[in-house]
C-alpha cells in the first residue's frame, strides 16, 4: 500500500499488516473499550480487509442493521467507481457478489448479548477478494475477484475510502429516518428472493424481509422468521 486511506472526520484509522486480521484486531480493541468510529485495515496486493466499530444505542435486534447499512455502503461505493457493466449485488447473510459470483462478504460481531439488550459493542467487517491467488480459478466459477470482473482499475485504498464514507452516510441517514430508506435502496440489491434457502434448520422459499430485516421462510404450511441476530459471530 503506497498512500494511507483519507477517512471522514468521524472515522479514525489504523492500520495493521501483513496477514494480521483487521476484524479480530477490531473486536479486541472494542472489547477494550475504543472509540466507535474506529476503522481497521489492512489493504494487500490481493485482498482488502477492514472492520468498523461502531457503539450501538439500540438493542441487538436494531443494531444487526448495521450489516445492511455497510453492505449498502459497499455496494454504493464499488458502483461508483467500478465500469457501469458491473454489477454488484448482497444476500441476506452478508455475501458480496459481483456479476453473480462470490467475492467477498459482510459480517458483524459482538459480545454474547440478547436480542433485546444493548450490545456493549459491535465491529462491522469488509473482506473483498481483488485478485484470485487459486491456481485454476476455472474450477470455482461461482467464486471471483474484482480484478476479473473488470475492476482492474478501481483501487483498493479509494474502494476503502469510499466504502467508509458512503457507510457512513447511510448510518447519518437510518438514524435520521429510521429503516425506510434502507429497505428501499437494499430490495434492488439483494439477491435470492423467491429462491429455495434452508437457515437455522427451516427450509422453504426466501419470501422477503420484516421491518428489522429477519428473513421470511415459507414452507408448505406457514412463513417462519430467522431474525438477523442469528448472524452475530459471538466474541468474548
Amino acid at each position: 500500500m503506497s498512500d494511507a486511506p483519507t477517512f471522514p472526520p468521524l472515522l479514525a484509522g489504523e492500520p495493521v499488516t501483513g496477514r494480521d486480521d483487521p476484524f479480530d484486531r477490531a473486536c479486541a480493541l472494542a472489547a477494550l473499550g475504543c472509540d466507535g468510529g474506529t476503522v481497521v485495515y489492512n489493504v494487500q496486493a490481493d485482498r482488502l480487509r477492514a472492520a468498523l466499530v461502531v457503539a450501538p444505542e439500540v438493542p441487538l435486534e436494531d443494531a444487526m442493521t448495521m450489516q445492511v447499512v455497510c453492505g449498502i455502503g459497499f455496494q454504493n461505493a464499488l458502483g461508483a467507481l467500478a465500469p457501469p457493466e458491473v454489477a454488484v449485488h448482497l444476500t441476506w447473510d452478508g455475501e458480496i457478489r459481483v456479476n453473480g459470483a462470490a467475492c467477498g462478504r459482510i459480517a458483524v460481531a459482538g459480545p454474547p448479548t440478547a436480542a433485546d439488550a444493548v450490545p456493549d459493542w459491535m465491529v462491522v467487517g469488509l473482506d473483498v477478494v481483488l485478485i484470485q491467488t487459486r491456481s485454476d480459478p476455472g474450477e470455482t466459477p461461482n467464486v471471483t475477484a474484482l480484478f476479473e470482473e473488470g475492476c482492474a482499475d478501481v483501487g483498493a485504498v479509494a474502494l476503502l475510502e469510499s466504502w467508509a464514507r458512503h457507510s457512513l452516510l447511510w448510518i447519518n441517514r437510518w438514524e435520521e429516518d429510521g429503516n425506510a430508506p434502507l429497505h428501499a435502496e437494499w430490495r434492488g440489491i439483494v439477491q435470492g428472493i423467491g429462491d429455495p434457502v434452508t437457515r437455522g434448520g427451516l427450509s422453504g422459499r426466501f419470501l422477503g424481509v420484516d421491518d428489522r430485516f429477519g428473513m421470511l421462510i415459507r414452507d408448505d404450511t406457514t412463513t417462519h422468521l430467522v431474525p438477523m441476530s442469528t448472524l452475530l459471530e459471538t466474541r468474548p
